[in-house]
């Protein structure tokens, strides 16, 4: 695993995955992942800037979750994380290193398709952790198809459903606690910018998320609350070998970046960090790539 606090080159700061064609059932399992990610669990070091804060991840069982619950815990924060109850040998290993950390960690499995689910989840955490200072909208689903006339309208609504309308429903929910200085953050991606032409249904759902940001922030602005996103390139995730990428192109993945490799999520947990903390206290209404230098604009 590489030291992120080591000066060196970005290119090589991970090795190359060398990822073999694979496939898992839907959602994916990260401790089922060949080679596995890097979440920065022997290597994420906090300084104290989550110090008490109560943090809500959807998602936060494995991947870009796991890495972010990582780092906030280290951090300082107190965590309540979703996932689904297929997810929860993942989310096991994600809710000891928490405690391993000496904070506080909340586990609630359900389905975000559910509007009902989505209340109950956001009054259990704020109940379990006393409260809810940041939520970090990260759960999603994706499945690669390559003829739209292929991609049924159970899919595209699934899809939409977990990426678009868990969002409304959690950040709604969410308001009844999250005081002045707290934060939403979201998770798009660069196929919001860059849509993949397998990837039509989930591309628009992040289209769909990075508009929903900007217009969220503007109205919560004058509450004190801001509201930003992150937008990933190519990270390895379960969510790719679980039907988010085609088996033939795993081998490839992430090697048309300009950094010449994909990402892992252990990559991205600082820049959540950084967003919900008061250093970024004049952002808000912003999307920051992590995308191993492909444009977003």
């Amino acid at each position: 695993m590489a030291n992120q606090y080591e000066k060196q080159d970005p290119t090589t700061q991970y090795p190359d995955l060398d990822i073999p064609e694979q496939s898992q059932p839907e959602p994916g399992l990260d401790s089922k992942l060949i080679p596995q990610a890097d979440h920065g669990e022997d290597t994420y070091q906090g300084l104290g800037r989550m110090k008490s804060r109560k943090v809500l991840i959807t998602g936060g069982d494995s991947g870009i979750g796991r890495a972010v619950a990582i780092a906030f815990a280290r951090e300082g924060a107190d965590i309540a994380i979703n996932y689904l109850p297929s997810e929860q040998t993942d989310a096991d290993e994600t809710i000891k290193i928490i405690r391993e950390a000496g904070r506080k960690a909340v586990a609630i499995p359900g389905d975000l398709t559910d509007e009902t689910f989505c209340k109950y989840l956001v009054d259990e955490a704020a109940s379990q952790l006393g409260g809810l200072d940041i939520v970090i909208n990260n759960a999603a689903k994706q499945i690669s198809v390559e003829d739209i006339n292929t991609l049924d309208t159970h899919q595209l609504e699934a899809t939409f459903r977990v990426n678009v309308f868990a969002m409304f429903w959690v950040s709604k929910r969410a308001l009844k606690y999250i005081p002045k200085g707290g934060t939403i953050i979201n998770t798009t991606s660069i196929q919001a910018y860059q849509p993949s032409p397998d990837k039509l249904d989930y591309a628009a759902t992040k289209a769909a998320i990075a508009n929903f940001t900007k217009g969220l922030a503007a109205q919560l602005v004058s509450k004190g609350i801001r509201v930003n996103a992150v937008a990933p390139g190519p990270i390895w995730t379960p969510l790719q070998p679980s039907h988010g990428q085609q088996p033939k192109d795993l081998p490839n993945f992430g090697k048309d970046t300009p950094l010449g490799r994909a990402g892992q999520p252990a990559e991205l947990a600082g820049v959540y960090i950084f967003l919900a903390s008061q250093e970024s206290s004049y952002i808000t209404g912003e999307i920051i790539g992590v995308t191993g230098g492909s444009p977003i604009s």
